[in-house]
């Protein structure tokens, strides 16, 4: 479907639950978040609903978020249903990794087409703490899981953090000189609570290329602009939604667990789905895709969305 300024959207991000077993600095408060009632968040059969829905409105890309969508109760069966949608082409879904030593060959066996797995650091006591509960094993066994499991063209998401992890970029870059995976750097996003950190955190993308000057410019894929090492076996990507805001280009819209529909990340809108079904649940997202905004404003001030990226889905 067309929006309002002559996009095509056809890719949808849907948060399954704004609950995580991380509490990544940027992402979420320390004392993480409160359990809320089955009543307030979408239950799998809504979930689905809003799937084929916004399928049946265009919607060919349907990536599944959080929180931690591998804690969420039925995430595989919801993985299963969705895969038979007709006219659905990939099914991705973003994860930190700890718990795809039980879960990466039932998502493969359901149909999940690919894997992010978020990783900002290399250093094991760096890990401990931007998560504050996680571990750097746990992200690597995952990976190892993921592998197992058949899973190709693994991504790496790695949010760019200065004073923290840019001393790794070289690193980072390193890991795809013999693995088919690629590492996708992403710029910090002034929002939740990083808001208000310090402007050195916040490096543009650029930073990537001028500490490894031999990446080399390949064709783009989304809103990824991509490199690799003559040679390698992966891939580089640099995410910038503020240096070089990719709105014009932006071809998504999110549902949050609790069913409220984005057309932006950084926009307080939203369009509430729940509780509507049939053409009243098309009509609500067919309205969310037409009043997409524009573009967001990260270059000028933090973003306009109260909620944290776990409550929207990342």
């Amino acid at each position: 479907m067309i929006d309002g300024c002559g996009r095509n959207i056809d890719y949808l991000r849907l948060s399954v639950t704004d609950l995580c077993n991380y509490r990544c600095r940027y992402c979420m408060p320390e004392e993480g978040v409160c359990k809320r009632s089955r009543r307030e968040m979408l239950s799998l059969e809504e979930l689905e609903a809003v799937a084929r829905a916004a399928v049946a409105l265009g919607i060919t890309k349907i990536r599944l978020t959080g929180g931690e969508p591998l804690v969420r109760r039925g995430i595989v069966e919801l993985c299963r249903r969705l895969r038979t949608i007709p006219g659905l082409q990939e099914l991705c879904l973003t994860t930190n990794g700890a718990l795809l030593p039980k879960f990466a060959a039932p998502l493969r066996a359901a149909g999940v087409d690919r894997l992010n797995i978020s990783m900002d650091t290399l250093r094991p006591e760096g890990f401990a703490q931007i998560t504050r509960l996680g571990t750097l094993n746990q992200a690597t066994e995952g990976l190892a899981a993921a592998q197992q499991a058949g899973f190709t063209n693994l991504k790496i998401n790695t949010v760019l953090i200065g004073g923290f992890n840019d001393d790794e970029i070289a690193d980072f870059v390193s890991l795809t000189k013999f693995r088919p995976w690629e590492v996708r750097f992403i710029e910090l996003m002034p929002m939740g609570p990083c808001a208000d950190w310090d402007k050195s955190c916040f490096l543009p993308d650029t930073t990537v290329l001028k500490r490894c000057p031999e990446l080399r410019p390949i064709p783009a894929q989304g809103v990824a602009r991509r490199y690799c090492i003559p040679g390698a076996k992966g891939t580089v990507g640099l995410i910038s939604p503020v240096s070089h805001d990719f709105c014009a280009e932006c071809r998504r819209i999110r549902v949050t667990a609790d069913g409220k529909l984005k057309g932006c990340l950084h926009s307080r809108e939203e369009i509430d789905l729940r509780g509507l079904h049939g053409w009243q649940l098309q009509n609500a997202i067919r309205q969310g895709i037409a009043q997409k905004p524009q573009r967001h404003h990260l270059a000028e001030r933090k973003s306009d969305t109260p909620r944290n990226m776990n409550q929207i889905g990342g």
